[in-house]
């Protein structure tokens, strides 16, 4: 077993619990772990034979493309494409952070993190 990652993938989106934030966009970021047998790609050196990170980048662009209210719908989203493009995998873990959410004070972002 071994992991593919791709740590602080970032967006500006329209997602957001309030009207307002689908208005006017945020900054997110996106990190994703994938776990899966990468033995063969390892022993063959082909693409064919492991998850193409160009794709999960693509499949994640392509959901936060899409208006969400909450960040764990987000993840779930991306968990579901990246699941349905490599069904193979052991686990998909996706956290997704929101960049100074509007919570009535100081906070750098706020981050959730799903794992199937």
């Amino acid at each position: 077993m071994g992991t593919i990652a791709l740590e602080g993938l970032e967006f500006f989106s329209y997602h957001g619990y309030y009207d307002e934030e689908q208005k006017i966009g945020n900054k997110y970021s996106v990190d994703i772990i994938v776990t899966a047998d990468f033995s063969e790609a390892a022993r063959r050196d082909r693409l064919s034979a492991t998850v193409n990170y160009e794709e999960l980048y693509r499949l994640t662009a392509n959901v936060m493309r899409q208006p969400a209210r909450l960040l764990e719908h987000i993840a779930h989203r991306i968990i579901e494409e990246i699941r349905a493009a490599y069904p193979d995998l052991e686990s998909v873990e996706v956290s997704v952070s929101k960049f100074n959410p509007p919570i009535g004070g100081v906070c750098h972002r706020a981050k959730i993190t799903l794992r199937e």
